[in-house]
């Protein structure tokens, strides 16, 4: 069996391979195979069980390299004995982006979050404010879009304003729908440089749309994320989901509870979900027999932002008119 392991061009190759190879000696010798490097891949070849397991160790070493900025013989050798099962990439443990840095989730809510977006075509997640939604659903993409699993990503969202009215905003329709879309992309540039992804828009390789740009569309080998969701309407969520195509992955996120300051929507959604209540839990047990279709949520405890921004806090401060 032979594979072949991409190497992070940003990577440093002389830390990883260690001084005069020594940490690509230490991996022949341990599992048995043979490695040989060409410019940024590695060719490993050998018994199946022994690549395998040889590219999980490379993948972390890569991952340890990108966070810790050193890498030494005794951590491969940790990666080494540590198996397959707890060096495998896409266990949910880490999510590497184009910057120099790894996602890691910071609660168990967030860790099942990536395993369930990684492990299926739909993935619904609801959760309250600041318990990294949007953010881990984004590295997500990006990760996927740098493996080359996926060809683009579509970050799309509801133009909703935040209670008050705008009017006419001017000049032209990208300028009009950028300050709607602005969370989408604070979250893409913590996940790489502005020239990066500067290019990677012009180029459509990232689109971040308003929600009402998607009718009509077929979106194949892209990962799709629908932000906001919690301010579409039924109709809007058929035509989202309908736009899925061969070799994509799509993410749903929202907030099933509205702000405090908004009770006559907050009283409208709980009466809502008691009338709907039955055919809820019909829905549920049906997306559950789907594959590839799942549901997650991120609770309130697990918010990551700081204690005083947290929704919950902030909630009994009166608002003055």
């Amino acid at each position: 069996m032979e594979v072949i392991v991409q190497l992070d061009p940003g990577s440093r190759q002389l830390e990883l391979f260690g001084p005069s190879d020594s940490h690509l000696r230490q991996l022949r010798r341990s599992l048995g195979v043979t490695i040989t490097a060409r410019q940024y891949n590695l060719i490993i070849s050998g018994a199946d069980s022994n690549v395998s397991q040889a590219a999980d160790v490379v993948d972390r070493m890569q991952k340890h390299l990108l966070k810790h900025r050193q890498l030494t013989s005794d951590d491969v050798a940790g990666f080494i004995e540590q198996g397959t099962q707890s060096a495998a990439p896409d266990n949910g443990e880490a999510v590497t982006v184009y910057s120099k840095k790894v996602v890691e989730p910071s609660t168990g809510g967030q860790l099942k979050y990536i395993e369930t977006m990684l492990s299926n075509d739909i993935t619904f997640c609801t959760g309250p404010a600041g318990t990294g939604k949007t953010y881990l659903a984004v590295a997500v993409a990006v990760s996927m879009l740098k493996k080359r699993q996926i060809r683009r990503i579509v970050l799309a969202r509801p133009a909703v304003e935040a209670g008050e009215k705008l009017g006419f905003l001017p000049g032209d329709i990208q300028a009009k729908v950028n300050p709607y879309l602005r969370p989408l992309f604070d979250a893409l540039e913590d996940m790489m440089d502005f020239a990066q992804m500067r290019k990677f828009m012009e180029l459509d390789i990232i689109e971040i749309i308003p929600l009402a740009f998607m009718r009509g569309r077929t979106l194949n080998e892209a990962a799709i994320i629908c932000d906001e969701a919690q301010n579409t309407s039924g109709l809007q969520m058929l035509m989202v989901l309908t736009r899925l195509g061969h070799g994509s992955k799509m993410i749903i996120t929202g907030d099933r509870d509205p702000p405090p300051d908004q009770g006559h929507r907050r009283r409208r959604a709980e009466s809502a979900r008691h009338r709907a209540a039955p055919a809820r839990a019909e829905h549920r047990a049906r997306v559950q027999e789907e594959t590839g279709i799942a549901q997650t949520g991120t609770a309130g405890r697990g918010i990551v932002r700081p204690r005083r921004s947290s929704r919950r806090r902030l909630a009994p401060i009166p608002i003055w008119l």
